[in-house]
């Protein structure tokens, strides 16, 4: 089968072609199984090209860079034609691996051409992909505002039809098929005229072969200063410096603006920005010094970085303030004089690379908002997979949370990954967020790390008004063992306590925690105050195993150590329910040793007595047991050991008799079969309470926010 591909390409340089080739592989990932990224000439030939490294990054992406490369410059320039020769050849090795294939044109990082598009489009007729055209939306450098990294002028609908207008000439003097325009980084005011423009200009080339007869989706991706301005990395990097103090975390926070602090210390302080990257002499360490107490202060501007220049070696008493005063703003140190510095970080640009989450957030979520994902898919020939691969599974469960936010809150805001997560959160639009913590504090954290949760209503576990009335709420509940309100006030300012207590008053939907507490801290609250459902009489965990092809649903792997049958039929049918609710087709295999009548003993009966407790509670449900893993999850081992079930070699909920079991097997599963584990996701309680691993990482912060907004939309 041959792969369907996306040539992308730009009529100049600087065009933010990065960003939608971003946004087009994460939808061609969310619809299909195998997706591969091919560069048909190479930036560099000196360092490796980070828009390639960027794309290769995203998840479902599997192929290694050397493979993905076309050519060079080096190699266009001195044979054109033995050029496009290798770009197919290699081009069609990575074809052979995929089902979709996103390339990526070049980026006019060579000697300036005209006919560098029209070789593009050459490239595009032969690779027998269509075309799509990014036309930048904005000029030349803004120059009524200097100071200000990243800013331009935007060009108006007349300047964005005329260039389309050329653009189209060079596809159809190469023989291209136009598929789609985007003008990216356009102006939000006038996207409509713009997008107006653009298509008549593509009616006028309507005549063409290239120019198909059907209408060509023209979209407009809105500027953000964000995705242009540099980062205090990429600054570095120009000023050939070296990182002096500081966290070399924050070195991929942007860059908003630069201040040449060349003046005395209390005339450079009125003249700090937000974001500002600000240059110092390093002989002048009053002013460094001044500028690092103004960041913490508070009442100044937070700056994004500081570059020392003219090489001058920082005294020892200095170097010793500074470290006490531990700052985490990134002190960058450069021979160059203040003006040859001044230069390079004005002509330094941004770069929409993997190790900046922010960046990476909000040009999705930028392409999200602005392309029409289901046209484009349709466009190019891919419709949805039957196959649900562990991307596929993860993005739906962000769509279906967008589809009807929920608010959740996050009583870990001392913890950087969870600020991370609830940026992402807000960026893609996947729920409302409170996070708890003192306001100060976790703004200026989050400020610190260059991430956007303004978003967010940021509470304060102290909050007099809320703690009066979680106490009396608190102590009317615990009434029957003795607690009073004062005693109440005191437990209520524990954080699990405080955002369990904002979920069970309806002032939270639903909430996260676990990052940086024990379970028993996290759910304990929970068993006090929300309670499990009306004919539960257990609360229980799921893991939602994302394998290569499908996805299952694991219980009980976290919570109950030895359940009893009756817990176990709790468990089985909590499982399935939670199962339906993230659209997976519940069929309950009960697990054992042993499969059917074949066997027997106290752990085969608890779970044959579980099994008839479903089929009498539940008898909707399809359910079989006792049953081995085998012989529930291949059906040719069903065949042999239970034919004609309708749940053996198909299960999808697999319920295991204890802990131990299912603790260890689905590890074994995640390690051994590569599977992506979700969860644990807890289910049995009046309103959804999830934990984390203390390990989570960013990503899964994110999903379990998703489930629990999900489980929040069933309430």
């Amino acid at each position: 089968m041959v792969a369907q591909s996306i040539y992308i390409t730009s009529a100049e340089g600087h065009s933010g072609k990065s960003t939608v080739a971003l946004g087009v592989l994460d939808a061609l990932s969310h619809a299909t199984a195998r997706v591969g990224v091919f560069r048909a000439i190479a930036r560099s030939t000196v360092e490796r090209d980070y828009v390639l490294e960027m794309l290769l990054d995203h998840d479902g992406v599997d192929l290694p860079y050397d493979d993905c490369i076309g050519v060079t410059y080096d190699d266009v320039r001195q044979d054109p034609d033995a050029a496009l020769a290798t770009i197919v050849e290699r081009y069609k090795a990575v074809e052979a691996q995929c089902e979709a294939v996103v390339i990526v044109g070049s980026d006019y990082t060579d000697v300036g051409s005209p006919a560098e598009l029209a070789y593009n489009a050459r490239i595009a007729a032969n690779l027998g992909a269509p075309v799509l055209l990014v036309l930048g939306g904005r000029s030349a450098q803004n120059q009524t505002q200097p100071e200000q990294l990243g800013s331009s002028l935007p060009r108006t609908p007349a300047e964005m039809g005329q260039i389309a207008d050329l653009a189209l000439a060079e596809l159809r003097h190469g023989r291209a098929k136009l598929f789609a325009v985007v003008a990216n980084r356009a102006e939000a005011d006038i996207a409509d005229e713009t997008i107006a423009a653009i298509r008549r200009s593509i009616d006028a080339h309507r005549g063409a072969t290239t120019v198909p007869a059907s209408p060509v989706p023209v979209w407009a991706i809105p500027e953000d200063r964000h995705l242009v301005a540099p980062s205090i990395r990429g600054i570095m990097r120009s000023v050939d410096g070296e990182l002096l103090a500081g966290d070399p975390d924050l070195l991929t926070r942007e860059a908003l603006a630069v201040v040449v602090a060349g003046m005395s210390m209390v005339n450079v302080l009125p003249r700090l920005l937000e974001g500002a990257v600000v240059i110092i002499p390093a002989d002048r360490s009053e002013v460094l010094l001044a500028t690092l107490l103004a960041n913490a202060s508070g009442t100044f501007p937070s700056i994004s970085g500081i570059v020392l220049n003219g090489g001058f070696e920082l005294p020892e008493p200095v170097t010793r303030l500074i470290d006490g005063l531990g700052s985490s703003v990134p002190i960058i140190t450069t021979e160059l004089g203040t003006y040859e510095t001044a230069v390079r970080i004005m002509g330094t640009r941004g770069r929409l690379a993997a190790d900046s989450q922010r960046r990476y957030d909000t040009a999705l979520a930028l392409f999200e908002q602005s392309v029409d994902t289901d046209e484009l898919l349709v466009a190019v020939g891919l419709a949805r997979a039957t196959v649900v691969t562990p991307l596929m599974f993860e993005f739906q469960l962000i769509e279906r949370a967008r589809a009807q936010r929920k608010r959740i809150v996050l009583p870990e805001g001392d913890d950087d990954r969870v600020l991370r997560a609830a940026a992402t959160v807000l960026k893609r639009g996947i729920a409302d967020l409170v996070i708890l913590g003192e306001p100060f504090e976790v703004r200026a954290r989050a400020i610190e790390l260059g991430i956007d949760i303004q978003g967010a209503e940021v509470l304060s576990p102290l909050d007099a008004v809320h703690v009066h009335k979680f106490a009396e709420e608190y102590a009317r509940l615990r009434a029957h063992k003795g607690v009073t309100v004062a005693q109440a006030a005191d437990t209520v300012t524990d954080v699990s306590y405080f955002g369990t207590m904002m979920v069970h008053l309806g002032l939270a939907d639903g909430m996260v925690s676990g990052a940086a507490h024990t379970t028993a801290h996290t759910i304990r609250p929970a068993f006090e105050i929300i309670k499990t459902r009306p004919g539960v009489s257990v609360v229980s965990s799921v893991f939602l195993m994302a394998l290569a092809d499908r996805v299952l649903v694991y219980g009980d792997c976290a919570v109950i150590p030895d359940p009893t049958s009756e817990q176990l039929a709790d468990i089985a049918i909590s499982s399935a329910a939670t199962a339906a609710q993230f659209g997976i087709e519940p069929r309950v295999a009960m697990l054992s040793y042993s499969t059917g009548e074949s066997g027997s003993g106290a752990e085969v009966e608890k779970v044959r007595d579980a099994t008839v407790l479903v089929r009498t509670r539940a008898p909707e449900l399809l359910v079989e047991g006792p049953i081995q893993y085998d012989a529930a999850a291949d059906a040719a081992v069903a065949a042999a050991k239970m034919p004609g079930s309708e749940v053996a070699g198909r299960a999808t909920v697999f319920v295991f008799p204890d802990l131990n079991t299912g603790n260890n097997t689905y590890k074994a599963v995640q390690r051994s079969a590569g599977a992506v584990a979700i969860g644990p996701v807890l289910q049995g309680l009046n309103k959804p309470i999830n934990d984390l691993s203390r390990g989570a990482l960013v990503d899964d912060i994110v999903n379990t926010i998703a489930i629990t907004a999900i489980q929040a939309q069933g309430e």
